[in-house]
């Protein structure tokens, strides 16, 4: 069981090909505050039909894609 779960199923629940959620809206989600082991969780995404796009320190977001 990964710490990102629950966002995991948020964003396949989602079904859009692709939309940005804000750090604070994935705090929100998972539980968790995002911090830097995302990227490492990343990857588990594509179980789930989706992969991260881009990540925004800037803007403080992240793009989820639809793959496929």
């Amino acid at each position: 069981m990964s710490k990102y779960d629950a966002l995991w199923e948020y964003v396949q629940k989602n079904g859009q090909p692709s939309f940005t959620l804000t750090f604070e809206e994935i705090q929100n989600i998972a539980g968790i505050p995002i911090d830097h082991s995302f990227l490492k969780y990343k990857k588990e995404l594509t179980e789930y039909g989706y992969e991260v796009g881009k990540i925004s320190m800037k803007g403080q977001n992240v793009m989820f894609k639809k793959i496929g």
